[in-house]
């Protein structure tokens, strides 16, 4: 058995987040990752806060199952090493600002040169083109252009909130994987290789249109102004925690109804269809909560699931590690990195009945894997020493984080 990217060489000049999880997703697949990195510093994420080891959270929870070549791309041997490791890839990935990569030389016709058959994917901001193409960019300046801003405030008349996670950063990263592996698909369909573009912008409203953008649908007529139902949220107060619960049809609208044991509900004139139940919703949130937050969570919890109603317990992020559906998933597993420690990270989330239980491989360090690919690329140890002294190639092994 191999695991379903077997044989599949990228090469991956992304960091920070976006880019360097579409490339674990992979990685975790069975892609052989090649993270090419400045020798100076590396991928910004290495300095990031709350390290270990001389490793930051960030950088090992986005990196694992990579190798690392270190390269000065801005000198000439350092792109022509660049160069030898493409030609032997199936895909290059990259996050420069639009026009850059071509700037450094390393624009599609440069590398089909080298590597007729490579999927290049590019990843920007805002966009290749327009007004915004060339603008420095961040997670929440896209919640903010997107959108997604104000459907986290709930409506448009109330003050916009970014959502507490970099949500377009990941989403984008998880949309450049799917992408990359239709390319892939492609490729061995048709024998055609492509040029896959996407941006944070494209890949955030494309993600809020499934749920987020129904005023926006309808073309013609007065584009009406997106109303939240409730500035509630579906979570409830008990006296030992919170709980979430959800309730959309009327069997569940029953069945809390028993639950509760608040019998009058069913003759409420507010509440007896779904419609009716959407339109008064803030007033049906408030009974609920006037019921549930006089006991505990364990007990309202127990009598809800009884009755079938759907519901789960709000944990924080450290409560969720032991909870025992997160156990029998076997989401959160531990492994030991050589120098950070024993770390404890989410597997991928997909498994594959065909991919065996394979071990991973942490982290890289800056450069560790320069020595070994730049040999098989046919440089001798002596020009490898002399590209690492004069700055072209970085360290190789554990000299350097």
């Amino acid at each position: 058995m191999t695991s379903p990217l077997d044989g599949i060489r990228i090469i991956d000049l992304t960091a920070v987040i976006s880019g360097p999880l579409a490339t674990m997703m992979l990685a975790d697949q069975g892609a052989e990752v090649i993270k090419v990195e400045n020798p100076a510093s590396g991928d910004f994420t290495r300095q990031a806060a709350n390290r270990q080891g001389g490793f930051s959270a960030s950088f090992l929870n986005n990196n694992r199952n990579k190798k690392s070549v270190a390269l000065n791309l801005k000198e000439q041997r350092g792109i022509e090493a660049l160069l030898k490791l493409v030609a032997s890839a199936d895909v290059l990935i990259q996050n420069f600002r639009p026009g850059v990569i071509e700037r450094m030389g390393l624009g599609e016709e440069e590398l089909r040169r080298v590597a007729p058959d490579l999927i290049m994917v590019s990843i920007s901001g805002f966009g290749d083109t327009g007004p915004y193409a060339q603008r420095p960019v961040y997670d929440p300046l896209i919640q903010g252009l997107s959108g997604l801003a104000t459907v986290q405030a709930g409506a448009d008349e109330r003050r916009p909130q970014l959502v507490r996670t970099i949500l377009p950063d990941k989403v984008t990263g998880i949309t450049a994987a799917q992408a990359i592996t239709s390319a892939l698909f492609a490729r061995e369909r048709t024998g055609e290789s492509q040029h896959v573009r996407l941006s944070m912008l494209d890949a955030t409203v494309a993600f809020l249109w499934s749920s987020d953008m129904g005023s926006q649908t309808f073309v013609h007529g007065k584009l009406p102004q997106q109303e939240a139902a409730s500035f509630q949220d579906l979570v409830y107060e008990t006296t030992t925690g919170y709980i979430a619960i959800a309730v959309q049809n009327d069997r569940e609208w029953q069945a809390i109804i028993r639950a509760l044991d608040q019998p009058q509900w069913a003759e409420d004139p507010r509440f007896l269809t779904a419609e009716l139940r959407q339109q008064n919703i803030d007033a049906r949130l408030d009974l609920i909560q006037s019921v549930i937050r006089t006991d505990s969570a364990e007990h309202w919890l127990a009598r809800l699931e009884e009755h079938n109603v759907p519901c789960a317990p709000v944990l924080t992020r450290t409560e969720m590690l032991d909870h025992p559906q997160v156990e029998a998933n076997g989401l959160v597993v531990h492994h030991d990195h050589p120098q950070a420690g024993t770390l404890r990270q989410a597997r991928a989330p997909a498994r594959f009945s065909g991919q065996p239980e394979q071990a991973w491989q942490s982290a890289p360090t800056l450069g560790q894997n320069t020595g070994e690919l730049l040999t098989e690329c046919g440089y001798s140890e002596k020009e490898i020493q002399h590209m690492i002294k004069s700055g072209v190639a970085g360290p190789s092994g554990d000299q350097q984080n």
